[in-house]
């Protein structure tokens, strides 16, 4: 039983605890890893856009992609802990998702070690909504 719409995309970079603890907690969770070996940024965006999931990724190319490039996105959350803090990204982002679920959708958020920066793209959709 899914415990929200949210769904998410976990592009091969992303740590696959990350992917168990939020299929533990009941989300929606592809992980490209089980599926493919190699993958393009590009189409990684555009499937996550497709399918309507939010993109997990170690990956900082993605935040180019959305805000340079200004790729469709219906979200981005990018994960950045190093080597030393490897066990904490799970809980982090299975706390952030419970507590914030489809607010993040269109945002690029950025999960670091006691930081969460949630950032709203700018959109024709969400120019008027209040910062979160």
């Amino acid at each position: 039983m899914t415990t929200s719409t949210v769904r998410f995309l976990a592009d091969e970079s992303c740590d696959f605890a990350v992917v168990r603890a939020l299929r533990t907690a009941g989300y929606d969770v592809l992980a490209v890893s089980e599926v493919t070996c190699r993958s393009d940024d590009s189409e990684l965006i555009a499937q996550a856009a497709q399918e309507q999931r939010i993109l997990l990724t170690e990956d900082k190319d993605f935040g180019w992609l959305v805000f340079v490039s200004r790729a469709d996105s219906p979200g981005v959350i990018l994960i950045r802990f190093p080597g030393n803090a490897r066990k904490a990204p799970a809980q982090t982002v299975r706390q952030l998702v419970q507590e914030n679920g489809e607010a993040l959708s269109g945002c690029f958020t950025v999960v670091q070690p006691g930081h969460i920066r949630i950032t709203r793209k700018p959109s024709p959709e969400n120019l008027n909504q209040p910062p979160l």
